[in-house]
């Protein structure tokens, strides 16, 4: 198609009653709120509905009417889904991509009866891999209906043993009457397995199943394909050997706090981060008396906490949004800007108290700097601070690599090696120094070390050789 595949940062899921699917997706609307869909299975057909924005904005009553129980459907995929470069607002983009079926446009939501197969995908493929399909059928750019015209032709151990990638994803597929569902054998995305009501699910993070009164299980096995059952029973074949690498960035900043990843508490993790952190800024700024730490809302709050256990420093909450959407999942600058701009507030507490105050500020990590220029504006311009100090527990993302290579992420993270990243000079293809990020923005910039941030992970039985830490200039993963 001589155009590159669109990539997906997403959620997904497999629940076996539309209520269970429709709650789940809500569970995991923080891996995306650009677009959702659902798509319900039975023995004789396969019907989708996909629509823009929040899970929520699709009352899930009248889904029923969509979905009517004389079709006696038994098995249904959910996916979020957050735009990166897809065409801005276009459904055709969301998930579930379908092979077959007939669509039927409608005022924001999109619906296809009777397909042939579906899929629902979070992860990315490089189409270099997906070059022995036949582009003329493909409808999109997404690498998600590439893998799917690809298992149609070769079959799901096809997909495991011969394309590299990140992918947990699942396919339903008219001709049988299961559900696939697999996890490449890097394991960089994750995927998780719960039971509720006497039946197994699958799931991007297990909050989806707690959130909906079900239970964590087990973490789905790299290189493995599990298939789901309308009797609620599974089965597992182990196709390749694990090589697992795990996205780190899954345990700062995109799994809920709620979370737990191969067995450890997401909050956990990032409170010992924040301590890290905490520590190391005592020791870079010994000096230094600050008056109390707060955070940029929600994500980084565990690590905040942290950093005032570590500092003796007294916490405060200062912030407030509107809404709880990631400005990070903006599909260009300006969304990003305006997230960030018109969502991110003081409490009336804070204009109180900041007032001629040092303050330091935790967020996740620092990508392109959209939240430091809006939180400098508010703490100097309405807050007053005397001096503030934005500290991240994540190392400088996009760098340029000891091996000159630019960093980013091509494994499922809309963070592409040409993304506008602050601590990259884009003209002299150089890393700016914290100093110089710092004038930039025209406030102390601090971040964690990678070896201190690795020997939290280690602390918590995570071997820095199975994760993937390409965007801070690790190795690739496979």
């Amino acid at each position: 198609m001589g155009e590159e595949l669109i990539q997906d940062k997403c959620g997904f899921g497999v629940a076996h009653t539309l209520h269970d699917a429709y709650a789940m997706a809500k569970a995991l609307q923080h891996r995306g709120r650009g677009f959702a869909g659902i798509a319900a299975v039975s023995d004789s057909r396969i019907d989708v509905i996909k629509w823009v924005g929040s899970v929520s904005s699709f009352d899930v009553s009248d889904m029923h009417k969509i979905f009517p129980a004389e079709n006696h459907y038994h098995l249904f995929l959910l996916h979020v889904r957050y735009p990166t470069k897809g065409r801005k607002d276009s459904i055709a983009d969301a998930h579930p991509h379908v092979i077959g079926g007939k669509i039927h446009e409608r005022p924001g939501h999109i619906l296809i009866t009777n397909c042939d197969m579906v899929i629902v995908h979070n992860g990315q493929v490089d189409e270099k891999y997906l070059e022995d399909i036949d582009k003329t059928k493909l409808k999109t750019n997404c690498d998600s209906e590439a893998l799917l015209h690809y298992y149609a032709k070769f079959g799901e151990r096809a997909i495991m043993s011969k394309i590299p990638g990140s992918y947990s994803m699942a396919i339903a597929d008219k001709r049988r009457h299961e559900v696939i569902v697999m996890r490449d054998g890097s394991g960089i995305k994750p995927g998780a397995i719960g039971w509720k009501d006497g039946k197994y699910q699958a799931a991007s993070e297990d909050r989806a199943f707690v959130e909906n009164g079900g239970r964590p299980v087990k973490e789905m096995q790299p290189g493995s394909i599990y298939y789901f059952n309308k009797d609620g029973t599974i089965r597992r074949e182990d196709i390749i050997k694990p090589m697992q690498k795990l996205c780190f960035f899954e345990f700062n900043y995109l799994a809920h706090h709620e979370s737990t990843l191969n067995g450890i508490s997401v909050n956990a993790v990032r409170g010992a981060l924040g301590e890290k952190l905490g520590e190391e800024f005592l020791k870079a700024f010994p000096n230094k008396k600050i008056d109390f730490v707060s955070y940029l809302p929600r994500c980084p709050e565990p690590a905040a906490r942290g950093f005032s256990r570590s500092t003796g420093i007294p916490f405060e909450e200062i912030f407030y949004k509107i809404r709880a959407e990631r400005s990070f999942q903006g599909p260009d600058p300006e969304e990003r800007t305006n997230s960030i701009k018109t969502n991110l507030n003081l409490t009336p507490k804070a204009i109180e108290i900041l007032s001629g105050r040092t303050v330091v500020i935790v967020d996740d990590s620092i990508v392109r700097g959209t939240n430091i220029k809006k939180a400098k504006e508010l703490l100097y311009e309405l807050g007053g601070v005397k001096e503030a100090f934005f500290v991240s527990y994540t190392p400088p993302i996009g760098i340029i690599g000891k091996d000159r290579i630019e960093r980013g992420c091509d494994y499922g993270v809309d963070m592409p090696q040409n993304d506008g990243f602050i601590i990259k000079n884009n003209i002299t293809k150089t890393n700016k120094t914290i100093q110089e990020v710092s004038n930039e923005v025209n406030m102390q910039v601090f971040y964690i070390s990678e070896d201190g941030m690795k020997s939290v992970h280690k602390k918590f039985g995570l071997d820095p050789n199975k994760m993937c830490y390409f965007c801070i200039g690790g190795e690739r993963p496979f």
